[in-house]
C-alpha cells in the first residue's frame, strides 16, 4: 500500500516512514485524537493474514520491556494494520559494558518470560528487534510471527510445510529445519542475542542464508571471551539438542540474575557433590560411599553463600561416563567434587578432590587412610578443605549437635539409601533400618527425622501422627534439624490444615538451613493449598534451578501449574519432564493425565494415568486417578 507523508489513515496521520522489511513496513504517525504519536506496521501481501494473531499475541502481553499495542484497524485497500507503542530508540547492538549486557539480558528475559506465560513464542527474537529507550531500557518488538503454544495442535508451533521463516542468524536448529517449536526455541535465540551483546559478534555468521543455516545446525560458535558464568549460560542456551538447553526462560532469568562478571571461583561459589566411588571389594558397600558424599554434601549446604545442587540431580550422574564441564554445565555450577571410599575392615581409604569445571583443573585433592570410626572427622576435614578453596566460611565441628555410634550412623545410611529408591520394597527397608538406628541410638536425631520423611512419603491421613511424633523427637535432640521441620511443615499443611503452623515450620526448616532441599521443597506444600499459585510456580522454578534433575520440583510445578488452569502448560512441563529427567516417576505422568482430564479429555488422559499406575500400584492417587479416568472415558464412549 503506497504511503506518503501527510496521508490519513482514519485517525492517524502519516509522519514518517521507520522501516521496512521483507514481511511489511512500519510508518511513524499521530494519533489525531489522543495527540500522541505512534507507529503502524502493514504487512504485505500474504502476511496480512498474520495481523489478527499479531495482535492477540501483543494485546495478551502487559510488561514494561514489551512494545504495547493501541489499536487495529484495516485500509481502505482491505489490509489490516496495527497500532503499536511508538518507542524513541536505536536497535540493540554488541559489545556492551558488561554490568549493562547483563541488566538488559535480565529485563529481556524477563520479557519473554511473560510471552511465554501467555503461551507466545516469539520466533523472531534478534537484537534488531530489541530497541534501547533513551534511558537505556530494552523493549522487545515485533510480534509478527508469533505462534501461540497450543499443545492440541501441532500445527501451532510449526512453520509453513516447506519453509523457514525467522532470520537464520537467530533460529533454533529446529526451526532452520522446520520442525515443530517450543519455548526452548526462543532461548536458543536469546542465547543468540546473549552473544553478540558480549562480543559484539554473531554466534553464527556467514554471507548466504543457508550457510548460516548449516551452521545453526552443525557448528558451534567460535568460544566467547567472558566471566565463567556468562560462558556457562550462553553455552547452554545454545545447545543444538533443546533438551540439553535450559528448560524455561525463568531458569535463564534466575542464572542471569545470581551471574557474576569476574573471573575465578571465588566470587560466585557453587559446588556440585556426585556420588563417591564404591571401590570397595564388597559391592554392596555403596549405600556408605553414597553415604559419605551425601553427608558432605549436607555439611556444605550449612554453608549459606554456598550454592549446593541438591543430591538427587547431582547423583543422577552416577555410572554415567560424561565430561566434568558438561556435567557441570547442566547443574549450573562451577567446581565438582568427586571422590572414591574402599572400606576394608575397619579402616577406610577415602579420596577426593575438588574440580574447576571450566578448564578441568583441580582445586584441591587429598586423600585419607583412616579407621572407620574417625568417618566423621573426614567428612569435617574434606568440607572444611572445600570451603577454604572456595573462600567460604565453614562452621565444621560446631554444625554437628551429636556423634552418633557408627553401628547407628550405618543403618541410617542403609535406610536412607533404601527411602531414595522410591518403591514399597525400599520403604519397608527404609523403616526397618531407620528402626535399628534409633535403637541403637536413641540420642541420634536424624533417624527420627527421617522416618518422619518415610511416613510422608506414604500420604494416607493415618500415617500423619507419626510423621509428626518422629519429627518432634528429631527437635528435641537437635533444634536445628531442617529435615524435622519440613515433616511438621508437610504435616500441618496437608493433615492439620493449619497454614499458619506450616508458615512457621518452613520458616524455621529456611532458618536451620538455607540451602537444604528440605527448606526448598517445602515452596508447593505452602502456597498450594492457599490457592496461591503463582507463589507456588515461583517457587519451583527456584527449586528446579536448584535441583534441575530431580522429578519432585517439577511434580511441584505441574501440581501449581493444574491448579492455577493453566492446563495447556501443564502438559508441556511434564512432557518436558519426561524428556529431561526420564519417565520413570509416577506423579509426572498423573499430573500429564491429569491436565487432561481437568477439561474433560479424558481420553487423552487414560495413558498417563495407566503409566502413573504402572509405576505407582500401591499409591491411592495413582489408582484413584486409573480408576476415574477408566470410567469418565467408557461413559462418554457409551454416550
Amino acid at each position: 500500500m503506497p504511503l506518503s507523508v501527510g496521508d490519513k489513515l482514519g485517525p492517524y496521520e502519516i509522519v514518517a516512514p521507520l522501516g521496512a522489511g521483507g514481511m511489511g513496513e512500519v510508518w511513524k504517525a499521530r494519533d489525531t485524537r489522543l495527540h500522541r504519536i505512534v507507529a503502524i506496521k502493514f504487512l504485505r501481501g500474504r502476511h496480512s493474514a498474520r495481523f489478527e494473531q499479531e495482535a492477540r499475541a501483543i494485546a495478551a502481553l502487559n510488561h514494561p520491556h514489551i512494545c504495547q499495542i493501541h489499536d487495529i484497524g484495516t485500509s481502505p485497500e482491505g489490509l489490516g494494520y496495527l497500532v503499536l507503542e511508538y518507542i524513541e530508540g536505536q536497535p540493540l547492538r554488541g559489545p556492551l559494558p558488561v554490568e549493562e549486557a547483563l541488566r538488559l539480558a535480565t529485563q529481556i528475559a524477563g520479557a519473554l518470560e511473560e510471552a511465554h506465560g501467555k503461551g507466545i513464542l516469539h520466533r523472531d527474537l534478534k537484537p534488531a528487534n530489541i530497541l534501547l529507550t533513551a534511558k537505556r531500557e530494552p523493549k522487545l518488538l515485533d510480534f509478527g510471527l508469533a505462534k501461540l503454544m497450543d499443545a492440541t495442535n501441532e500445527e501451532a508451533t510449526k512453520t509453513i510445510e516447506g519453509t523457514v521463516l525467522g532470520t537464520a542468524a537467530y533460529m533454533s536448529p529446529e526451526q532452520a529445519q522446520a520442525q515443530p517449536l517450543d519455548s526452548r526455541s526462543d532461548i536458543f535465540s536469546f542465547g543468540c542475542v546473549l552473544y553478540e551483546m558480549f562480543c559484539g559478534r554473531r554466534a553464527f555468521p556467514g554471507e548466504r542464508a543457508l550457510t548460516t543455516l548449516g551452521a545453526v545446525i552443525h557448528k558451534d560458535p567460535e568460544p566467547l571471551q567472558a566471566s565463567p558464568d556468562i560462558i556457562r549460560i550462553v553455552t547452554r542456551c545454545l545447545r543444538k539438542s533443546a533438551a540439553e538447553r535450559y528448560q524455561a526462560v525463568a531458569e535463564v532469568r534466575a542464572a542471569l540474575e545470581t551471574a557474576n562478571v569476574a573471573s575465578g571461583v571465588a566470587e560466585s561459589p557453587s559446588i556440585a557433590v556426585l556420588p563417591f566411588a564404591n571401590m570397595s571389594l564388597d559391592k554392596e558397600q555403596e549405600f556408605f560411599s553414597d553415604g559419605l558424599a551425601e553427608e558432605i554434601l549436607n555439611l556444605l549446604a550449612k554453608i549459606p553463600s554456598l550454592k549446593v545442587i541438591a543430591r538427587t540431580s547431582s547423583f543422577a550422574f552416577r555410572g554415567k561416563e560424561q565430561d566434568i564441564r558438561k556435567i557441570a554445565e547442566t547443574l549450573d555450577v562451577r567446581t565438582i567434587l568427586e571422590g572414591s571410599v574402599r572400606r576394608s575392615g575397619n579402616r577406610i581409604r577415602v579420596t577426593a578432590q575438588l574440580i574447576n569445571a571450566s578448564d578441568g583443573s583441580h582445586l584441591w585433592s587429598e586423600h585419607y587412610d583412616r579407621q572407620l570410626t574417625d568417618v566423621f572427622e573426614v567428612q569435617d576435614e574434606i568440607a572444611a578443605a572445600i570451603a577454604g578453596a572456595l573462600r567460604v566460611r565453614f562452621s565444621g565441628r560446631t554444625a554437628r549437635k551429636h556423634q552418633p555410634n557408627l553401628p547407628a550412623y550405618e543403618a541410617l545410611l542403609r535406610g536412607r539409601h533404601e527411602l531414595s529408591k522410591v518403591s514399597p520394597e525400599g520403604f519397608e527397608r527404609c523403616r526397618g533400618f531407620l528402626e535399628r538406628a534409633i535403637a541403637l541410638d536413641p540420642e541420634y536425631a536424624e533417624p527420627h527425622a527421617q522416618l518422619g520423611s518415610y511416613y510422608n512419603s506414604l500420604v494416607p491421613r493415618e500415617i500423619m501422627p507419626l510423621a509428626r511424633e518422629s519429627a518432634a523427637r528429631a527437635l528435641e535432640l537437635d533444634p536445628t534439624d531442617a529435615g524435622a521441620y519440613a515433616v511438621l511443615c508437610f504435616v500441618a499443611s496437608t493433615y492439620d490444615y493449619d497454614w499458619e503452623e506450616a508458615e512457621k515450620q518452613s520458616r524455621l526448616a529456611a532458618d536451620a538451613s538455607a540451602n537444604s532441599p528440605w527448606a526448598m521443597s517445602l515452596a508447593s506444600v505452602r502456597h498450594l493449598p492457599l490457592g496461591q499459585y503463582d507463589e507456588s510456580v515461583q517457587e519451583a522454578e527456584a527449586e528446579i534451578a536448584q535441583d534441575p534433575l530431580n522429578a519432585n520440583p517439577r511434580i511441584g510445578l505441574l501440581a501449581a501449574l493444574c491448579g492455577a488452569g493453566s492446563y495447556e502448560r501443564a502438559i508441556e512441563e511434564a512432557r518436558r519432564a519426561i524428556e529431561i529427567i526420564s519417565e520413570q516417576h509416577w506423579g509426572i505422568h498423573f499430573y500429564h493425565g491429569f491436565a487432561y482430564a481437568y477439561q474433560g479429555k479424558f481420553a487423552e488422559a487414560r495413558e498417563p494415568f495407566e503409566r502413573a499406575f504402572q509405576l505407582a500400584p500401591w499409591h491411592w492417587m495413582a489408582m484413584g486417578a486409573r480408576h476415574r479416568s477408566g470410567n469418565q472415558a467408557a461413559r462418554r464412549d457409551s454416550q
